[in-house]
């Protein structure tokens, strides 16, 4: 691919395959769906596929606008050299099979610009960093620039790739999506039923991240529950099956006068959406789950410490983002000194949270 072709957008009536690569964490994928809706509806006729890691899949299986989805199992590096091989040429062969006239790639691993190359896509467009080597510059067409500091939403970033290429999205068209499916539907439903809750009558409460760094502590939590409770309110607790995820739910659990429903570690990804979706309000931290539920369109309530609430807060849904005053936020650190714990988080009052929920869950008052 030649850097003569840098200035140059793409003739989109000239292309028939576009593959979009994003390796990243759960809400980092689901926030590239825009991306594939965009593609596809300035080119009807293109055929998007998608390349993620194989246990962020659920965040774009079922997207309407997808052709194919392609994935890479991170358990491959724990095989032999020759299964690993082996793995990685199966996916380069179904890749070049294809045969794509176009790349997007939103993540900048060495990986993507091997991937980039070896496809033989005729254009191939990613952000641009500051020391990236010469393998990496030469492996692409076009490039868009990725601005220092918290700026912009991680949504408008990636469509940048897009808009690089001559493609600007409409403003109705940068929507995050995701699509639960029948089957995850009808398990939510039945467990509604279950625990006798009805559409848009419950809270759901989402405190814990695989990042603890980024989580309100437990205590904060309960008490928040136990006021909403006391005000009559029903409260769905939801998380994550990993061990410090579950650790965290069980100091909320036991710090309540009286239970919540609690269904952390029963659901799915794509159930989990379907939760959301059916709540009146969702409440939670800087995780995928905030996104889903910008993807699913139920308001939010999220708190943010280390991490960015430009780039990554909710989008396009009526929303309300608590922060801390500490001048050293976001920092992007895994909490104060490498502590796992982050001042700018654990000093949020609950009374902050209660009176965001209020503005959201009763905008008469």
């Amino acid at each position: 691919m030649s850097p003569a072709a840098v200035a140059d957008a793409v003739a989109l009536d000239k292309l028939s395959r576009a593959l979009v690569i994003k390796l990243g964490h759960l809400g980092d994928v689901l926030l590239v769906s825009p991306v594939i809706s965009v593609l596809k509806r300035h080119a009807p006729h293109l055929q998007v596929d998608a390349l993620v890691y194989a246990e962020t899949a659920a965040m774009l299986a079922g997207h309407p606008h997808l052709s194919e989805l392609f994935t890479i199992d991170r358990e491959w590096r724990e095989r032999s050299i020759l299964d690993r091989l082996g793995a990685e040429l199966a996916l380069l062969r179904g890749l070049r099979a294809r045969r794509y006239d176009l790349i997007v790639a939103l993540s900048d691993k060495p990986r993507v610009a091997w991937i980039a190359r070896l496809t033989g896509a005729r254009y191939a467009v990613t952000g641009v960093r500051p020391g990236r080597p010469n393998f990496w510059q030469r492996s692409f067409s076009h490039f868009y620039p990725i601005p220092r500091g918290n700026t912009r939403h991680t949504v408008e970033l990636h469509l940048d790739a897009l808009r690089r290429i001559g493609m600007i999205p409409g403003p109705e068209e940068r929507e995050v999506s995701l699509v639960p499916g029948d089957a995850a539907e009808r398990r939510v439903d039945a467990l509604l039923e279950e625990h006798r809750l009805s559409r848009r009558q419950f809270i759901l409460i989402h405190p814990a991240s695989r990042w603890l760094f980024k989580c309100w502590p437990a205590a904060r939590v309960a008490e928040l529950i136990n006021l909403l409770h006391a005000r009559g309110e029903r409260i769905v607790l939801t998380g994550a099956a990993d061990p410090r995820e579950a650790a965290l739910i069980g100091e909320v659990l036991r710090g309540l006068h009286r239970p919540a429903t609690n269904l952390a570690g029963h659901l799915s990804l794509k159930e989990l959406a379907a939760l959301i979706g059916r709540a009146r309000l969702f409440v939670g931290v800087d995780s995928a789950p905030l996104h889903i539920a910008s993807a699913v369109r139920t308001p939010a309530v999220t708190l943010f410490g280390p991490s960015g609430e430009i780039e990554w807060g909710p989008w396009r849904i009526p929303s309300r983002i608590i922060v801390s005053d500490h001048s050293c936020r976001p920092c992007g650190m895994n909490g104060c000194g490498g502590s796992n714990r982050s001042e700018c988080l654990e000093t949020i009052p609950v009374e902050r949270v209660l009176a965001a929920i209020d503005e959201l869950a009763h905008p008469a008052h």
